[in-house]
Parts: structure tokens; C-alpha cells; sequence
């Protein structure tokens, strides 16, 4: 299967179920791997720490990234284990089904690691069945508590090799209590294009300062030009090295990321205050309209991302450490922006451990700050003034909802009506109320974009 592509590929006909055939691999080829032994043992040991790291907490797997056993790692084996694990993440389900055929009884979860780990390397990565089988078997030959468990190991994942994995769900890949809540607001047609979503590895979609030239800058990293200006490029690796990022024309931000700025629509002299600024994408496209612009966000270390970002594309922002809710400032603005604390489930695609780490309690959680937030943004907002409210989140609690009841809270404000045209985004994003409610399943045949809620308001004069 090609990078990217799904554990059973997918049919047209069969719409959410598909079936991949195992492919035999020249002999030649495994006679070869058997003379080099434990290459890239510690790269899988690591890819299981990345996988369960994620799997249990919020930000896991970037922590576990720091630690010791995955800084030790060259850094194509540190690669090559983050896209193991990455891949084990958006496929996990699906693994799990096949797997599941193939056990009498629940093993350790040791061992399910180094089996879900070895088929992510043989169904989406394309790794060699010999080479991710015959490693998986020797790392559970070396741990005490795996051992016994090493014919078992063996025997299943050359079966799936022997016999193909069979049937899988896209939808198995979404945590059941998820995919309840986003059938139940979205139709169970969305719900099948979001799980076909999260499957993918998206592309990487970067934000141009004005005057550079989108079609420039996409032949020079074999991308294309998307509605609103963003370009987006399949390329891979460090972007530092690609043409255009020192000469600070570009900065990599999410094509659905890029679609608040521009619904906020500054004009060049206005003031504008971006509240929760990290990492900076937002701020910058308020710079480079020519607005004056504050950034403000709590966490100081997020913040200096993004003032090497202002300097290297030679933008302008003052930079302000401080929680929005208590920034002693008194100035207004005449544009707040207020991209809040959220689940983050819309970024899945890029980050698909927010699925697993996230939990029902912590849309609540998060709602009741989103609306501390609001009303905090609100008094910022000179008479006149617009507000863009935005989250990366997929929960009508944490988007629609809070919208409706800010309204209620505050007669002062209005709602004026997005053109999805204007800003980059999905015509079918415009909801009834004119506000954007962005899926990742939308511009399928692009290559999708993150889940966004934005609305813009007024403050009535």
C-alpha cells in the first residue's frame, strides 16, 4: 500500500468497509534483512513508548518525543518511529479489528503494542512484512514479561501477512462516545467523511506574506495555490530548509487556521488584539495587513515562536505575556480575535492522539472557560468594532452554542455574515446563522483542511 493509504483499501462501491490483499515479498529481499539483525530495533521500541504515550494523556507522545530513549535515536530512526506511531494512531481501530479476528483472549498490552506497531509498518507505511514481523518477534523475545508471548506475535502477524487483514471499518478509528456525538450533529454522512478524514496524513499548508506571489512560491515546493491564498505542498521534512522560509516569505499554518484572520478583515492603521496568540500564525496574518497589532497569550514559552516568526518574516506585533481574563491593560481595539482553549478535536487529521486523549468531561471544562473568554474579549472591543470567535474544535459546545448564549449575554454585539469566498473557506462551511463551521471532510478532493468554528460579531455603535 502506498503511504497514506488505508488497512484495507478502500472501495467505491462498498463505501465505509474495504479489504487489502497481503502482498508477497521477493525472497531475495528477506534474505538480505536477515543479515542485518536489530537495525532499527530501537526506533520500534521507541514507536510503542510514542503510541501508549499518546494514548494516555493529552501532549504524550510530544513529551515522550523529549525523553531520553527517543533523543538518543538518529534522527531518521526519531523520524521514522514518530511516523510509526502516528500512523498506529490514525489507524488504531482498524488494527484493533484485525487483530481481535485473530486472538482467542486479550494478550498484555505489551504485547498488542509491538502487534499494532508492526502492522502500521506493514498496512500504511508499506515497511516489508519480513522486516516489521521478524523485529516485533526479537523485541518480544528480549522483555521478560513478552517472551511467552513471542509465538504468538509471530504467528498473528504472519497470518495477517499469509492471509490479508480482511474487512475494516474507517469508523472503528473514532473513540464510539466521538463518533455518537458527531453523528448526532453532523448526520451519519459527515461522520463516515470524517472518519475517512483521519485516516490521512494531511499535507502541509502554508500562509504568504502579501506581495509574494502564491504560484511562486508553489512551483518552488511542488505544491498549489488553494482558495484564499494559502499554498500547500506534500513535501516533507525540516521546513526550514525549503525556498522562501528564511527569506521569511511563508509560515506553515492550516488552511482552515488561516480562515479567521481574514474573517476578522482588518485594514492597514487599525489596532487589532489577538487573544491566546500562541504559536503566532493569526498574529502574523494581522501584521502583515497592516494592522497594529498586541498579542497576548498566558504561556510565555509558546510566545517565542512566535517572535522568532514576527523577526524572521520581518512582521511587527508587541508581545504581551498575560492571561486574557486578567491583562490589566485597559486599551480597545477595533478588531479582537479569540481563537480559545479547546478540545482541538478538528485537528485530528494532524494530530490524531487528540481523539484518544480527549474526554467527555473536558468539553465542559473547556466550554466554561471559551465563555470567561468571550465576555473577557467582548470588553476589548471598541463601539464599532468586530470580535471573531474561533476554536479548533468540532463541538457544537465549544462553537454554535457558545455563540447563541454570548448573544443572549450580550445585546450589544451582532452577528454579520461570513462569505466563505472572501476567506478561504468551504462554501458549505456557511451555516444558516452565517457563521463557518469548517469539517476536515470538506474539500476532500484537495486533501481536507482542520475542523474550525469561527463567527464575527459587531459591536453595535
Amino acid at each position: 500500500m502506498r503511504p497514506g493509504a488505508r488497512p484495507g483499501q478502500s472501495s467505491e462501491a462498498r463505501g465505509r468497509r474495504m479489504a487489502t490483499k497481503a502482498r508477497p515479498r521477493p525472497a531475495s529481499a528477506e534474505a538480505a534483512a536477515s543479515s542485518q539483525d536489530d537495525i532499527g530495533v530501537e526506533a520500534r521500541v521507541v514507536a510503542g513508548v510514542l503510541l501508549n504515550a499518546a494514548l494516555e494523556k493529552r501532549n504524550g507522545l510530544d513529551e515522550a518525543l523529549s525523553q531520553p530513549a527517543a533523543r538518543a535515536l538518529a534522527p531518521v530512526d526519531r523520524a521514522f518511529a514518530r511516523a510509526v506511531a502516528m500512523a498506529a494512531l490514525r489507524r488504531l481501530g482498524e488494527i484493533d479489528q484485525i487483530l481481535d479476528r485473530r486472538l482467542q483472549k486479550a494478550p498484555p498490552e505489551a504485547v498488542r503494542t509491538l502487534m499494532r506497531i508492526a502492522l502500521a509498518q506493514t498496512l500504511v507505511l508499506e515497511t516489508p512484512a519480513f522486516a516489521a514481523v521478524s523485529t516485533a518477534v526479537k523485541l518480544a523475545e528480549r522483555d521478560p514479561k513478552t517472551r511467552p508471548y513471542k509465538n504468538l506475535v509471530n504467528a498473528v502477524l504472519r497470518g495477517v501477512g499469509r492471509d490479508g487483514p480482511g474487512l475494516t471499518t474507517a469508523e472503528s478509528n473514532l473513540p464510539d462516545w466521538i463518533a455518537a456525538r458527531w453523528r448526532a450533529a453532523y448526520g451519519e454522512a459527515a461522520l463516515v467523511g470524517l472518519a475517512l478524514a483521519a485516516r490521512e496524513e494531511p499535507a502541509t499548508d502554508l500562509s504568504l506574506k502579501p506581495g509574494v506571489d502564491p504560484a511562486a512560491v508553489a512551483a518552488a515546493v511542488d505544491g498549489e495555490a488553494l482558495p484564499g491564498g494559502t499554498v500547500r505542498t506534500g513535501r516533507r521534512g525540516d521546513v526550514a530548509t525549503w525556498p522562501g522560509f528564511e527569506d521569511g516569505d511563508w509560515w506553515v499554518q492550516d488552511a482552515a487556521a488561516a480562515v479567521p484572520a481574514r474573517l476578522l478583515d482588518v485594514k492597514a492603521g487599525e489596532t487589532a488584539l489577538d487573544m491566546c496568540a500562541a504559536p503566532g500564525g493569526k498574529t502574523l496574518q494581522l501584521a502583515a495587513a497592516g494592522a497594529a497589532v498586541v498579542a497576548l497569550d498566558r504561556s510565555a514559552p509558546r510566545l517565542k515562536r512566535l517572535s522568532q516568526n514576527l523577526e524572521r518574516t520581518g512582521l511587527g506585533a508587541e508581545v504581551v505575556a498575560a492571561p486574557a481574563e486578567d491583562w490589566a491593560d485597559v486599551r480597545t481595539f477595533d478588531a479582537v480575535l479569540l481563537d480559545a482553549p479547546c478540545t482541538a478535536t478538528g485537528t485530528f487529521r494532524r494530530n490524531p492522539e487528540v481523539l484518544r486523549a480527549t474526554r467527555p468531561a473536558d468539553v465542559a471544562k473547556l466550554a466554561d472557560v471559551q465563555h470567561r473568554l468571550l465576555d473577557a474579549a467582548a470588553e476589548r472591543v471598541k463601539p464599532g468594532g468586530r470580535l471573531v470567535y474561533c476554536t479548533c474544535s468540532l463541538e457544537r459546545e465549544e462553537g454554535e452554542t457558545q455563540i447563541v448564549a454570548f448573544l443572549r449575554r450580550n445585546p450589544g454585539f451582532r452577528t454579520t455574515p461570513a462569505d466563505p469566498a472572501a476567506v478561504g473557506a468551504p462554501a458549505q462551511a456557511l451555516t444558516p446563522e452565517g457563521w463557518l463551521r469548517i469539517l476536515p471532510s470538506m474539500w476532500a478532493e484537495k486533501g481536507g483542511l482542520d475542523g474550525f468554528f469561527a463567527a464575527r460579531l459587531e459591536r453595535v455603535s
